[in-house]
Formats: structure tokens, sequence, C-alpha cells
């Protein structure tokens, strides 16, 4: 997917076939233009001088080159119409991105510091999977994981997006495992052009705008050239959602209370049932008894009491009907988190001869990644309170006196509290300076290019958290007997203790001081560095039977660091939510590449055109130590009409620095230890990050074929199949599995194991290790048509486009070599993929309008493909395959309009003006169902999946764009 306008063919060009998706768009305009007589302004842009494209699906230069690895390219012009507050908003349309972090799926990161990010994801296979570009330069990442949030990209300058889908590895080095995403900037961008936008909700909410202003010019007769680009965004989120009515409806996921062996129980039923109208019964704002004699007790405002009313069933946690809309609790979770987004982006170019340019860059992003709230703090039935508790209310303890109760388990969602929140900022640096030209060697002509890169990123995370020593001593209330008056436990025997008790009865019932006793924010900051060096250089150093032989080699440095400091109750994992400790370490890598293409016939009775693609890329971590990949590519076209494509390649994604070295996390459990005949073992866990890791391999395998028919100018299609096989993949498992996985005799994990004197164990560190597998497999198919109007009714105006993309997931599943391998395609409910995505758009091109119509969706799917959906003669529910009365989740269709006019064209005297409109989601489509539960914060969360679904609704989005 390109625009036409930013790239348009010349005679030398016009077999210019890059992949699925560049295929279909350049060589469907190429067609175009010779199969109808150009109108004069078309005969005008086919007249001027074209720059020289660069395309990502390969390091080697070579005009007509025609990459064997999938490439899609999404034009300046797609993005503009879709007039999204963020570029990653449109590119996550794209049905090769899956379960990419956005702001609307990560506002519950609380105490990762992650609300507010753009991560891609290509392939479902992780984000860090996946790495990100600018201009084919690396940026430094925004978390430990190393990923680059595209919020710090200068996206008004962007001219392009190129996304290779497929191993890039050996082209491009570690992370690009499952693809490539290189934004690609207009660098030569020359006059003024602003833009000023503004959206909202259909309910009144998520407010945004945007402001830009992009400058370029020449200076000394045109040999240098300078570039300034500023942008603020800035949306307003939904922190508190309320006026959704398909969030209210109160579908969660309980376990069935009649499944079980006990009296009154069979197995024959389902375990888990799937239904609406459910609220919590074991915590309430105020506090519930949940167990004994004074169950369904429940303390409401300045601790009154009265009797909790329970639903028909009742499972855990929820129950149906009863109270339940009381504590239903879906609208408390923020459907997007507040974001705002300032930057600057300038770069200066000199050419210094006629061969050699140099040139400095130097970007600032400040991004407050914004205030979104995750849940209230609770305590689920789990909560014990003595019964000299002080602030038991009378008649409460008299019945406990009664009873003879010595405790009441309770639970509460302590009201008198606010709910867990973050609020974050970034700030993002990036230098660059390097140089490029031309020199003449080996009797052959050789472009290169040289940089230095120098990033950081520094955060400031915060989020209000309770301390759980304090509220173990605050719990522990009792009277003073010196005065009659409440105090901690603790105050009796250490009266210099700061402890404010708590009281867990009703809401209004706690003071300032006990609030802020209990709970407190959370604050750390940290940096991220990142030190490239890299040079590379391309020609055609000689020539075969069939043509010039194309090189590009390179080498490259780089440096990862990255340090900070914590609050002391982070640091000594005091938080309830964990630890925030800054990761203290580093590490660097130095790399060669070398890629080569060798035309093997050109013109012949059996080949229009048969070119071999191959790189090896020889790689040095300081961690790691050595590794090789590599790729071999073919492209086979025997006719004018189609093309076929072949790759094999070897990738790898390095283990990222919070893989490498997190820092301990320590908390202490009961495990059985099988050397000692399961006995029963207390031990110190420690979770952290693993040194000795080693790189994910992959081996990917990719076949295409591309059709452009000469019978039918205008039109091209295509069809990719890829498979990538990832073996020791980066993955945890918990204590016991570590202990379970050493008496299997794996040493691994034997050695993440400590003994005592006497061969008891004490200690177990959860760390990750390289004992995963994982597969992911599937195909894209591309369409699009293009014509003018007037080759259809004379003396019409205009282009009319037709675009259609879908990725068919076929297979995504990794293996741990314990659990049966679950297939998550088609499992709607979390990162997915579905079965299906698509993207269809019909746009037409005239002046002075422009629209485009935009279909897109998803596959209807499944809660989990390892359920077992029924409602009666169910079989035994096991941990591998659960019973559940509904397994189906509904897919999604939505209809996006975009509509362009242009009050002013800039072709008349270099002044343009028009005005733009959006509306997403035209229909205010509700989003799919998607409950949660049972385990967890389940009634905090939104029912439904946001990563694959429009929460927000209809939204309206307006603006005007300058140039001149």
């Amino acid at each position: 997917m390109t625009s036409l306008k930013s790239i348009q063919p010349t005679s030398a060009k016009q077999n210019f076939l890059a992949s699925a998706s560049a295929t279909v768009l350049i060589a469907l305009a190429a067609q175009g233009a010779a199969a109808q007589a150009p109108t004069p302004a078309a005969q005008a842009a086919q007249n001027a001088p074209v720059e020289e494209i660069v395309v990502t699906g390969t390091r080697v230069l070579r005009d007509g080159y025609e990459a064997p690895t999938p490439l899609t390219v999404v034009g300046i012009e797609q993005i503009e119409s879709a007039a999204r507050p963020n570029i990653a908003d449109y590119v996550n349309t794209l049905p090769q991105l899956a379960g990419s972090t956005t702001p609307a799926n990560s506002s519950r990161n609380v105490s990762g510091g992650g609300a507010g990010l753009n991560f891609l994801n290509l392939r479902n296979l992780g984000s860090n999977r996946t790495l990100v570009l600018l201009d084919g330069q690396r940026s430094v990442g925004s978390q430990p994981t190393g990923e680059t949030d595209v919020n710090n990209l200068p996206q008004a300058l962007v001219s392009r997006v190129d996304i290779v889908t497929g191993g890039a590895s050996a082209a491009y080095g570690s992370d690009a495992l499952s693809g490539v995403v290189n934004f690609i900037l207009d660098k030569k961008y020359v006059g003024v052009k602003g833009e000023v936008s503004g959206g909202v909700t259909t309910y009144g909410d998520d407010r945004d705008f945007k402001v830009s202003l992009t400058a370029g010019t020449g200076f000394a007769s045109d040999r240098g050239h300078f570039l300034f680009s500023a942008e603020d965004t800035y949306v307003e989120g939904v922190a508190l959602e309320t006026n959704r009515a398909w969030n209210h409806q109160g579908w969660e996921i309980t376990t069935n209370p009649l499944y079980g062996t006990g009296a009154g129980q069979t197995t024959s039923v389902p375990q888990r049932l799937l239904l609406p109208r459910l609220g919590l019964h074991q915590a309430t704002l105020g506090g519930i008894i949940t167990a004994g004699p004074l169950k369904g007790t429940q303390f409401g405002p300045s601790g009154s009491t009265s009797q909790f009313v329970y639903g028909s069933i009742v499972g855990t946690p929820f129950m149906q009907g009863g109270e339940w809309q009381a504590l239903n609790l879906a609208g408390t979770q923020s459907l997007d988190p507040r974001v705002a987004h300032q930057s600057v982006f300038t770069r200066a170019s000199y050419q210094v001869t006629d061969d050699m340019e140099v040139f400095a860059q130097a970007s600032w992003g400040y991004t407050h990644g914004g205030y979104s709230v995750d849940a209230q703090e609770y305590f689920l039935a789990s909560l014990t309170i003595k019964a000299d508790n002080a602030f038991i209310p009378a008649s409460v303890r008299t019945q406990m006196t009664a009873n003879k109760l010595t405790t009441l388990q309770m639970g509460t969602l302590f009201g008198d509290l606010p709910p867990f929140a973050t609020d974050n900022t970034r700030y993002t640096n990036r230098y660059v300076v390097g140089a490029s030209g031309k020199i003449d060697a080996f009797d052959s002509a050789w472009t290169w290019d040289a940089y230095w890169q120098y990033g950081k990123t520094r955060v400031s995370k915060k989020f209000n958290d309770r301390l759980n020593p304090n509220v173990v001593l605050a719990t522990d209330s009792v009277i003073n007997p010196a005065n009659g008056a409440a105090v901690c436990r603790i105050k009796l025997t250490n009266p210099t203790s700061n402890c404010v008790p708590w009281n867990y009865f009703g809401t209004g019932v706690n003071s300032t001081a006990a609030k802020n006793y209990i709970m407190t924010d959370s604050v750390t900051n940290v940096y991220f560095t990142q030190d490239v060096l890299s040079a590379s250089a391309s020609g055609e150093p000689f020539s075969s039977w069939a043509g010039p032989v194309s090189l590009a080699l390179g080498i490259e440095h780089r440096s990862e660091g990255g340090g900070g400091k914590a609050d002391a109750p982070s640091v000594a994992n005091l938080f309830f939510l964990g630890t925030q400790a800054p990761i203290l370490g580093s590490y660097n890598v130095t790399e060669g590449f070398v890629e080569a293409v060798v035309p093997l016939a050109k013109d012949t009775v059996w080949a229009r055109v048969f070119d071999l693609n191959a790189a090896v890329r020889a790689t040095s971590y300081s961690t790691s130590g050595y590794v090789t990949t590599w790729k071999v590519g073919a492209t086979y076209q025997p006719i004018d009409d189609l093309r076929f494509r072949a790759t094999r390649s070897r990738d790898i994604r390095a283990p990222n620095r919070s893989e490498l070295f997190a820092s301990a996390v320590f908390n202490s459990s009961v495990i059985t230890d099988p050397f000692r005949n399961n006995a029963s073992v207390f031990y110190q866990s420690s979770t952290n990050g693993n040194p000795n890791l080693k790189p994910e391999v992959a081996d990917t395998t990719g076949l295409g074929v591309v059709v452009t028919p000469q019978f039918f100018p205008g039109f091209s299609a295509s069809v990719d199949y890829y498979n990538i096989d990832i073996t020791g993949a980066i993955g945890s498992v918990g204590a016991q599995a570590v202990v379970d996985r050493c008496f299997a005799g794996n040493q691994t994990f034997c050695a993440a194991v400590t003994r005592d004197a006497t061969g008891a164990i004490y200690q177990v560190f959860i760390q990750p290790f390289n004992f995963l597998s994982q597969i992911a497999r599937g195909y894209d198919i591309e369409a699009s048509y293009r014509t003018p109007l007037g080759t259809i009714v004379n003396d019409w105006d205009g282009d009319i486009t037709l675009r259609f993309l879908t990725t068919r997931y076929i297979k995504n599943y990794s293996s741990n070599g314990v659990n049966i391998p679950t297939d998550t395609v088609g499992s709607n409910s979390g990162n997915g993929p579905p079965n299906w995505r698509y993207l269809a758009t019909v746009g037409y091109s005239g002046d002075p309008i422009d629209f485009t119509l935009t279909a897109r969706g998803i596959s209807a799917g499944t809660y989990s493909n390892s359920n077992i959906e029924c409602t009666s003669g169910c079989p035994v529910s096991n941990s591998d395959h659960i019973t559940v009365n509904d397994n189906h989740i509904d897919g999604a269709f939505y209809l996006d309009f975009a509509l362009t006019y242009k009050l002013k064209n800039v072709a008349d005297d270099g002044y343009g003006l028009e005005t733009f409109l959006t509306i997403q989601n035209i229909a205010n489509k509700d989003p799919a169902i998607v409950a949660h539960g049972p385990a967890g914060v389940a009634w905090a969360l939104t029912t439904t999946n946001a990563t694959f679904y429009d929460v927000m609704g209809r939204r309206f989005h307006a603006g005007i764009r300058f140039k001149m």
C-alpha cells in the first residue's frame, strides 16, 4: 500500500515490485499509465524528475530490484487522509500487525510505567521482536525492554512507512525477528506546512487536538538543506468511564457453584460460567463479612450496617443478581489514558562536494503518558480481623461474643482510598551526525553512508499504591487502655512507631493521616541510553551473464545501557503492586553484514527475470557471544503478468536489558521438593534477570506470488505465505516448575535452585530461560485497482482506487515443554491473533474533493481454544481443558469515512489550504463483549478487549492543513 502521488513511476522504474504491497500499487500505477492516455497533470507528473527510492526490503540499492521479502508501503496520503492523532493508530489497522501496545490497551500498565505507549507488533509475536527504524536507523527505547515508542518520531515529516513482513535480521540485525517497520522522512522538503485539528467522540469525551508546523529550505545555493518540525498533541483520555451502556451489563466469568465433587455438585456441568448481571460478593467499598454466622453483614457510609443481598448464583468471585449492580465496577477503569506529547525535530545537511554530503540532526520529545486509572485497592475475602479490633461496631462485637468468634473474615475495596492510578513522564533526546556519498572503486560506482547516533530516554514513573508492612500494622488496631482511643497494637510496645490505625468498617471513616500512612506514591526515575556507530556501502562490482551483480556490506557497533534510582519502599519491594527498581546493566554488540543480488536470467525464453538474493550477518554480543544470521531468497518472473518469490532466513532476537539485568524481587512461600519425597519446603524466591541468556533463534520461510495481468490494466494482487519457527524463546516459569524441571534432569533449571548444607531448598531463582518454542504461520492477501474515472465515464475527473488487505493467521502457539501447547489464533480475549484481520478501502481523488471509505475488522473467535464449551454432560474439567458454558466472542466490522476539501490548490501558486473531516466507526458499533475472570481483578476490567475492538465508539476529527 503506497501513495501513488509520492512515488511516481518512470520508464526506468515501471517494473518496481518491492513486495506484495508495493507491487500491488506501484505496478498498478505503471500499467495504468501505459494503458491510458494521461491527463495533462498526469503527463507533467510523469515528466518531472523523480528522486531515487530506497526500499526497506533490502540493503542493496538497485533500480528495478524486486525484493523476495514481502513489503507493505504506506504513503503519506493514506496517513493524512486517516487523520489519526498518532501515525501508529493508522499503521496498527494493517492486518499484518496484531497485538500492538496502544494507549487504549496499556492503561492498566501501572507499576511497569507503560500506560500511553505505542509499540508495534508484527505477526503477534511481541513488540520486542519487531524492529522499528527511523530512516533505516535505530532509536533509543522507551522501556528497558528496548521497544521504540512511535510517539517520539517526527510524524509531520514522515513521507512513507515501509513494513517488512518477514525475517530481516541478516539485513537489519537483532529484534527484526518478525519484521521491520521503517519510518521514512522527507529529508528534502521545501516550504512551510502545518496542521491544526481536533476531535471528540460521539459521547462528548476523549477530546484531542493536534498542532504541527514543519519547514524546509535550502541554503548556500541549495548545497545545504535545513528542516524543522514541531508538534503538540493532546488526548484527554477517559479516566472513569460511565456512559458506555455495553460496559454496564455485568458480563463476567465466574466459577460454577454446582461444579465439583461435594454434596449437591457434579462434574458434568461446566466449571465456569459466562453470564451477564454479575457483580462481586467477596468485597464491597465499605467492607463485608464473607464467612461464618455473620456472613453478608456489610458496612456503608459512616460505618452503617446492613445485610448484603446475594444473588441466585453465587460463584467465585462473582454472583448473579442481588446487589450485583452496586458491585459491578467495570466502569472504574480508564478506557483511554490521558496523553500529552510535544516534539521538536531539526536536521541540517550540506553538500561538501558533488559526491559527499554531511548532516546533523537532533530531536527532543516529551510525553506525559498520562494519567490512567486501573482498579480499586482490594482484599477479596482475604482479610482477617481480630476480635479485639478497635473499630468493630458494637452490634457486630455483640454478635461475635454470642457466637464465640475470635476473628472475622472480610473483603474490602478500600472505599476511603483512591484507585490505583499511574502518571508518567518521558523525555527522549536523539542526536545523529553522519555523511553519505558516492565513490568509484574497483571499476564501479559505489554509494556509502556512515553515522553516529546517541539517544537517551528519561522516565519518571509514578503510581499510588499501598505499603504492605504499613497495611499489616494499621489493620491490627486495638483500644488504647490509657485513653480509650483506637491505636495500632504496635504503638503499645513501640510508642515511637508512626503507625495510624485503619478502619475497615464503612466509608468516610478514615482520616487523612490514616490514608497517607497506608498509601503513598511509588516514584522511580530511570533512563535508557543507546549509542550506535554504523557504516555501509553498496555497488555493482561486476556483472553476470544476466546483468550487474549488486553488493551491499556494512558494519555496526551498538551499546545499550541505563540506570536510575527508586524510592526506598520500591527498592525494598514493599508495595502491593510490586517493585519499580531501576534496571542496572549494559551490553554492547558488534556486527557486520554482506548482502548480494545475483541475476541468473533476464529476458530469456523461460524467464523475464530470475534473481537470487542472499545475505549473512556476523554478530558478537558482550553478554551472549557470537551468532550468525542469514537469508536466501529468489524472485522468478516467467511472464510479465506473474512473479514468484521465496525466502528462507535465520533470524534472532537478543535478550533485552530487562531480561538480562532485572533487579531482584524477593518473596517467600512453600513448594514441594520431589528430590525429598515431595516434602513441603518453606523457601525464598528471587525474581530477577538472567545474564546467561542466549539470543532467540527463528527459521523463517516465505513463499509468494504476485499477479499483474496485462489484460486488466490497473489491477494487481498478491498472496504471501509465512512460517516462523522460534527455538530457545525466552520465558519464565514459577518456583515449583523450576524445581520440577530440575528433577526431570534439566541442568539449566538446577542452576536456579540453591540448597543449604543439609540439602534442603532455601532459595529458588525465578529467571527467564531459553526454553520456549514458538510457531507463527499464516498468509497475507492483497488486491488493488486504480483507474481514472474518465476511462469509465467520459469527462469525469479524478481517480478511483480500491484496495483490500487481509491476513489469515493459521497458527500462533508457544510450548514450555510442560503444559499442552495452545494455539492462540482465533482467541480474541487476549492478544490473539484473530483468525482473520482485514482492511478494505474505496477512495476517490479529484479536485477539489478527496474521500475514502474504509472497512476494517476481525473474525469471530473464542475465549480460549483449549476451553470445552458445554452446558450439560460435560467432561471433567482440568487445567489444560476447562469447561465453560459459552466460549464464543463476536467479530467486529467498522466503517470509517474521510473527506478532504481543497479550499486552495497548491498547484495554482504554491499555496495550498484544505480542510478535512474523518469519522471513525460511523455506525457507533459497540465492541464485542469480552468478559474477564474468575481470577485477578476481573471485576475492575472493561468488558471488552481494547487490543482488537473499538472501545471509544464513533469519533469525529476535523482540521485544516496549509502548505506554502
